[in-house]
């Protein structure tokens, strides 16, 4: 199997292990998906206003659905896992890079999530609880390529738009990715190529993103919880 392949692979197994271990312990299965839950909202809060821009308003929804759902996604996660091989072989080569792009955050966030998860003491989330987790957890690098990785697809999702070639390739998979077991991935490309091209260019829907997600990720390290001051600074998040 080409390195691609072989890292697609590895970060969806790592996905499944933390699936796998949060399964085991319906708690941390509760409580991870109450940080999701949380995200999910905070992604709302922090674009309302691009969500409201008929330009960024279908991109933001893609990335607020696709990146930041707290939705399960382990039948697809498991049907990605079983077609890799085919994958790699039916996709063209920078769809794969991009697709193994995806793999690692997927498998960094789901890792974070439970990290977090664990760090509650129930299933209420709210700004001061979501930053005593994230204080808690820390790991500034790992949020840091978490952001990168976010703007490394989104940036090649804008890519695609401009080869006409690329997009006919893709509608001409949609059999064979079917066959093959592809379907939702297929999907996810379709729909990210599609958002991104109404939006006629993304760098500055891609530069704002990036912005406030390392802001606030600097903001969530920085505030000091007992001060008297934290209210007024957790006011950012819902």
């Amino acid at each position: 199997m080409s390195p691609e392949g072989l890292a697609i692979l590895e970060n969806l197994q790592q996905v499944a292990a933390e699936r796998r271990r949060r399964d085991a312990d319906p708690t941390l299965a509760a409580r991870t998906h109450a940080i999701k839950d949380y995200q999910h909202r905070r992604f709302s809060h922090t674009y309302a206003d691009l969500l409201a821009q008929p330009r960024y308003a279908q991109s933001s929804r893609f990335f607020l659905d696709e990146l930041y759902g707290p939705q399960d996604f382990t039948d697809r996660d498991s049907q990605f896992a079983r077609v890799v091989p085919g994958l790699v072989r039916i996709f063209p080569h920078e769809l794969v890079g991009t697709v193994q792009a995806l793999s690692e955050l997927h498998a960094l966030s789901e890792a974070m999530d439970s990290a977090m998860g664990a760090q509650l003491k129930s299933a209420r989330v709210d700004a001061r609880v979501y930053t005593g987790a994230w204080q808690a957890v820390g790991q500034p690098r790992v949020r840091a390529r978490q952001i990168e990785l976010m703007v490394m697809v989104g940036s090649a999702l804008d890519r695609y738009t401009r080869n006409p070639l690329l997009r006919h390739s893709l509608r001409l998979m949609r059999t064979p990715a079917r066959a093959a077991g592809l379907s939702a991935l297929q999907h996810f490309l379709e729909t990210g190529f599609d958002t991104f091209r109404a939006m006629k260019g993304a760098d500055d829907f891609l530069q704002t993103i990036a912005g406030r997600e390392r802001e606030l990720a600097a903001q969530l390290f920085a505030i000091d919880l007992d001060s008297a001051h934290a209210d007024t600074e957790l006011a950012a998040l819902p």
